[in-house]
């Protein structure tokens, strides 16, 4: 169904994956004479030859249009300036004149069923051409498997598994994103033709909810670049474009120039708010790592969003003022599953070290996922005493001082001696280059808050049993 992602399939089976190369990337750099080339099909590309959108309508409503005339003629600003962002304002580049286009139909999916991967996986693929991409030629897809949610014989996971249920991410909400995803990788191809524009994160890892944000990575070529001038100037001239040739369906580009730069931007249509970020290729490789645990056991997703929830109702899920990431919290989940005397969960990347190798081409971490089969553990612990054993062990067990916890080796190792990991208050290994992925904790009063929000919800849920003494459950729903 989607060119780059693994939406609307399963992974190649192992006889078709050396006839297939849709997933390469080129492996030409950019040069900076090259990118001096994007800015100047930016400028001066003639959009109605370069590319060919096909006049299809977005969901149930009228078709957007985007710019077709200049934005300044000299130091007259055309009158429906006023409707375009603050951003767009300011930039004194031309739009190219060009017919109108407009984006792609929202196709209803069927009724939704409970799968160990989204419904979309059970649809065929239909090829969607992208201009400098090979066309793909369908081949036979391999049916997911099967599996139900857990069942809940006690109400605190009855409360768990109806909260999940109503807040989980919905086919329908995926393939919002990744229509939005397909239409940007026509737009940015005119700039950069080898690149490609990946979805991940929250939305493709399992773990997204109704409200969770599309992240996307633009990826120019597979080896890194420098986030402080390369990757800049790259968003430079998406953002550009984003504001003159795309202000009819995307609203409030910005452009943040952090230690990695993003271009944060809404979706008019879909109403969803994205982050673009350039070669972040450890993105792409941890999504479908997640994805893996993700429906590896059929408690992982229902316990992970309770815990997101809980977190951001108490404050503490927010990387940017200094408390967790949900990334960071994934891993805390998953490595309190691996280290319990039973483990519900084991490390992959060492039952499968050549699957899930750091060193692994972009074009096959896709086939990941499908290729694991399910783990069967022996442990029956419920939905409710998993939660209670996740507030208890980080609240009374983990040793923070000197621990650092390891998704990679599926047990609490040492902290190394590294600066990155040095007088850091959390510890929490990424599994693929090694770094802290809770660094933004660098407060010690941040921390003493996120462990005591531990400790006083363990005890609050240990004597009442009920989630809403810890988490409204009303008000996270309304939130989804």
């Amino acid at each position: 169904m989607f060119p780059n992602s693994i939406l609307g399939r399963p992974p190649f089976t192992p006889n078709h994956q050396q006839h297939n190369n849709f997933f390469a990337l080129s492996p030409t750099l950019y040069s900076h004479q090259q990118l001096i080339d994007a800015h100047f099909n930016f400028q001066n590309v003639d959009l109605s030859r370069a590319v060919s959108l096909q006049p299809l309508t977005y969901g149930n409503v009228s078709p957007i249009q985007t710019s077709t005339s200049p934005l300044f003629r000299g130091r007259k600003r055309l009158s429906d300036e006023k409707n375009l962002p603050l951003d767009g304002k300011r930039q004194r580049f031309h739009s190219p004149h060009q017919e109108p286009t407009i984006v792609n139909h929202i196709v209803p999916l069927s009724g939704e069923r409970r799968y160990s991967m989204p419904p979309l996986f059970h649809t065929n693929y239909v090829p969607d051409i992208v201009r400098c991409v090979p066309p793909f030629r369908e081949i036979s897809i391999l049916e997911p498997r099967e599996i139900t949610l857990p069942e809940a014989k006690d109400k605190l996971s009855q409360q768990i598994l109806e909260l999940f249920e109503a807040c989980q991410q919905q086919a329908s909400d995926l393939k919002k994103k990744e229509l939005c995803r397909t239409q940007l990788q026509r737009e940015i191809q005119l700039l950069f033709p080898q690149s490609r524009l990946f979805l991940v994160g929250s939305s493709l890892n399992g773990f997204g909810t109704r409200t969770s944000d599309g992240d996307l990575c633009l990826v120019v070529k597979e080896e890194p670049v420098n986030q402080k001038t390369e990757a800049r100037h790259i968003l430079t001239l998406v953002h550009k474009h984003f504001c003159t040739r795309l202000s009819g369906y995307i609203e409030r580009p910005q452009l943040i120039r952090a230690k990695v730069p993003i271009v944060k931007f809404r979706d008019k249509v879909s109403c969803v708010d994205f982050d673009l970020n350039v070669n972040n290729i450890v993105g792409i490789r941890n999504t479908f790592l997640l994805r893996t645990y993700a429906y590896l056991e059929n408690r992982v997703r229902p316990l992970v969003l309770v815990i997101k929830k809980w977190a951001s109702h108490h404050e503490i899920n927010d990387a940017s003022r200094g408390t967790l990431s949900s990334y960071s919290l994934v891993l805390m989940v998953l490595h309190y599953l691996q280290t319990l005397p039973e483990p519900i969960l084991p490390s992959i990347q060492k039952i499968y070290p050549e699957s899930f190798s750091p060193t692994i081409q972009l074009h096959l971490v896709h086939q990941v996922p499908c290729d694991v089969p399910p783990y069967l553990s022996k442990n029956e612990s419920n939905l409710g005493d998993l939660l209670l054993g996740f507030l208890k062990y980080y609240a009374t067990e983990f040793d923070w001082n000197s621990q650092m916890i390891s998704v990679r080796e599926a047990k609490a190792i040492p902290r190394p001696d590294g600066i990155e990991w040095r007088n850091k208050y959390i510890c929490v290994e990424e599994p693929f280059d090694g770094t802290n992925t809770a660094r933004a904790v660098h407060e010690k009063q941040k921390f003493d808050m996120i462990k005591d929000q531990f400790l006083k919800s363990w005890h609050r849920l240990k004597n009442k049993k009920d989630l809403n003494s810890i988490l409204p459950l009303r008000a996270a729903v309304l939130k989804r």
